[in-house]
């Protein structure tokens, strides 16, 4: 199974983890914004992935501060490191 991440811990970011998972799309999301943010990430994830033509995936978001904008250009890194290859774990 081929991962891929992108993004950092640092402040105002987040890591993004894309997994294969042929019942996909999922998404969790977790670190300070998911309490107060979390249905508005989900979104934001969810119409990247729609935008890239990808639903075969597990993301895994570790959020530290990112804004909308980070997060979406967050998972299509993600997404494009595992359309050509990805990370074996």
């Amino acid at each position: 199974m081929t991962t891929a991440q992108a993004g950092t811990l640092e402040s105002m970011d987040c890591l993004v983890t894309v997994t294969e998972d042929p019942s996909g799309p999922k998404v969790s999301i977790s670190g300070s914004g998911a309490a107060r943010f979390k249905s508005s990430m989900e979104r934001t994830v969810m119409e990247t992935l729609k935008r890239l033509g990808i639903l075969n995936v597990s993301v895994d978001v570790q959020d530290n501060g990112a804004i909308d904008l980070v997060l979406a250009a967050r998972v299509e890194a993600a997404v494009l490191k595992h359309r050509t290859g990805g990370e074996e774990p």
